[in-house]
This record gives structure tokens, sequence and C-alpha cells, in this order.
């Protein structure tokens, strides 16, 4: 049973460790990974976004980042999941939680950053309804090559 809870400062390393090993499975950590991961509450909590936590019988497995943009739209990131949890469908427990927590707030829209390799996780936005954008030519990541946003 997956239970989602908002940041605490004893989750800061879980969410650090999270995104730093998913990472490194899939692409390379670049620096502005380490900056939002080594200084999360300065780079997202105090510039209004939020980091959920996700736990599977009160272990932290997973988490997310909404990072806030301007005028009511907000990036999804730095979401991740435990290789020894994966399967159990908790990425989509976290997104469904992303979305459902976005339209309480009366959001205009969610956009993320990604990567065609992660066929899984593109099939998977799809299916809630992001739509693929133009990604612009200054992407925050290198590893980026699809931009998808949903309108809420």
């Amino acid at each position: 049973m997956l239970k989602i809870v908002g940041f605490k400062a004893k989750y800061k390393e879980v969410f650090k460790d999270l995104n730093i090993a998913w990472l490194k499975r899939f692409f390379y950590v670049e620096d502005k990974d380490f900056e939002l991961l080594d200084e999360s509450e300065k780079h997202i909590l105090q510039k209004g976004g939020y980091i959920f936590i996700g736990l599977w019988h009160k272990e932290p497995v997973s988490c997310y980042a909404l990072i806030k943009r301007k005028g009511g739209i907000f990036e999804l990131g730095k979401m991740a999941v435990n290789e020894n949890f994966q399967g159990l469908k908790i990425g989509q427990q976290m997104l469904v939680h992303a979305i459902d927590f976005g339209k309480r707030n009366r959001w205009k829209k969610i956009e993320l950053y990604s990567s065609t390799k992660l066929d899984t996780a593109i099939h998977i936005y799809k299916k809630y309804g992001f739509k693929e954008v133009i990604l612009e030519n200054n992407s925050p990541y290198a590893r980026s090559d699809i931009k998808m946003e949903l309108i809420l």
C-alpha cells in the first residue's frame, strides 16, 4: 500500500538518493540535477514548489517534485521509484497524485521533460493525458529530447 506524504527534512537524502540512483541507471547526473537535489529546499520548496515522498509500508520508495514556473504552471520532475519496488505501479500512483494536486490547486498546466529512451514512461504520460509540445532550444536538461504538458 502506497501512502504519499509531503516533504520533511528527514526525507532530504532519500529524495536525493532515489534520484541519483535512477539517473545513474538510465543516464548520468547533470549539474542542474545536483543543484536541485543538493539544495532542494532552496531551489524547489522556497520558490513555491513541492516535493512528495511515496511510502510503501512506511518505507520511502519513491518521490517527485513539482517545480514552480510561472502563472499556474508547474514542472513535474525528479520522479523516481526505488528499483526494488518497480512493477507495483507506484510511478503511476505518484503521477495521479501530482495531477490531482494540480487540479485541486487550480493550476493551468503541468509540464515535464523526458527522454524518448524511456518508452514506458512516455506511454504512461500519454495514458494520463500528457501531450507532446515543442521542446525549447534551451531545455534545462541535456538528456531531454521531449517535452510534454497536461492542461488542467
